[in-house]
């Protein structure tokens, strides 16, 4: 029997009311997830030179219009049971049922297009979009808690979810506490966009790299906790498919990595140089004998090599050779005649 000692309560209505206006919850999250992302783009974009803010907006209409009509796209064919006898659900995304990978492939495809539409390599565009995808998504879960849908399995934990009676699936009694598979997502791609942040700041990856560590990551939080849910799914071999689609995508981005990295391992990353560094580089060059001129100093110049040498090794001038001076050659013109 699960009790309701110590357990998340759920939010009584999946709307917020600010007076007059009624405002859906789940839209809200979404909308705080997109607004977040972007401002993390802008300013990863701005740190690499690579872009401005102004191109992270451009590109995140184009990416979320795109993803929003992916990830539904992705839900309505996958529950098609849930949609084929009421066909005007179908644009009411409202009541919940976005699908996360549709979203994902939908719109990096329109970013990929927005980002060389700017002017931005693509590559590029979708390294400093990994962070912040994964915060958008962190935040918008949290729909998923307003609308008192896609939890667990049941759990006695102390931080259980507990769901209003009208919302508890056929076959558990009232009173029910189950897995918050929103928090545990939601937490997860917190972690991994501060991973995802730090990893970027430490190494220095080529360009999709980053993109590729999200979607392995993503793809393994998610996994897991699909794993937990209870919610109507089509199975294969035991699993989910959004398992599958998780799976395929995870080992997908992991060999990616793998290929890259064994076709790129012996570059050699440039390091941008400072005055100050340079100055030192050189000073140590010439220490070691290695300056940029000291092939000149052992090799003399073939023009000089003939010349008679003056030997001024004497302290007497007196005593130093005369020096010696071309004899004028005979019938040469007086030059300041012609220049007078």
């Amino acid at each position: 029997m699960f009790g309701l000692v110590a357990s998340i309560p759920s939010p009584s209505s999946g709307a917020i009311t600010l007076g007059p206006l009624s405002i859906h919850a789940y839209g809200l999250m979404i909308a705080l997830g997109v607004i977040a992302a972007v401002w993390l783009l802008g300013r990863r974009l701005e740190a690499s030179g690579a872009g401005t803010r102004e191109d992270a907006s451009s590109v995140a209409v184009w990416a979320v219009i795109a993803g929003v009509i992916g990830s539904r796209l992705y839900h309505v064919v996958t529950d098609w049971d849930l949609f084929k006898d009421d066909l005007g659900r179908i644009p009411q995304i409202w009541r919940g049922g976005l699908g996360i990978p549709g979203g994902i492939l939908f719109g990096t495809l329109a970013a990929l297009w927005a980002f060389k539409r700017r002017g931005i390599p693509p590559a590029v565009g979708l390294s400093a979009g990994a962070p912040a995808l994964a915060l958008a998504q962190a935040i918008g879960r949290w729909g998923n808690w307003f609308n008192q849908e896609l939890f667990g399995k049941p759990t006695d934990l102390p931080w259980g979810l507990r769901i209003d009676a009208e919302h508890i699936p056929a076959g558990y009694a009232p009173g029910t506490t189950f897995h918050p598979t929103f928090l545990y997502e939601s937490l997860w791609n917190f972690a991994l966009c501060i991973v995802l942040l730090r990893i970027d700041k430490k190494y220095t990856l080529r360009p999709g790299r980053l993109f590729a560590m999200y979607l392995v990551g993503y793809a393994t939080g998610r996994f897991w906790v699909e794993g937990l849910r209870i919610d109507p799914a089509h199975l294969a071999g035991g699993l989910r498919l959004n398992q599958w689609v998780a799976l395929v995508v995870g080992l997908g981005a992991l060999l990616y990595l793998i290929i890259d990295w064994q076709r790129h391992r012996n570059d050699v990353p440039g390091v941008p140089v400072g005055p100050d560094q340079l100055d030192d580089d050189l000073d140590d060059a010439e220490d070691h004998g290695d300056g940029p001129f000291d092939d000149l100093a052992d090799e003399p110049d073939d023009d000089l090599a003939d010349e008679p040498r003056v030997d001024d090794s004497a302290e007497d001038p007196d005593e130093r050779p005369p020096s010696v001076e071309p004899a004028p050659e005979a019938d040469e013109p007086d030059l300041r005649e012609s220049l007078d």
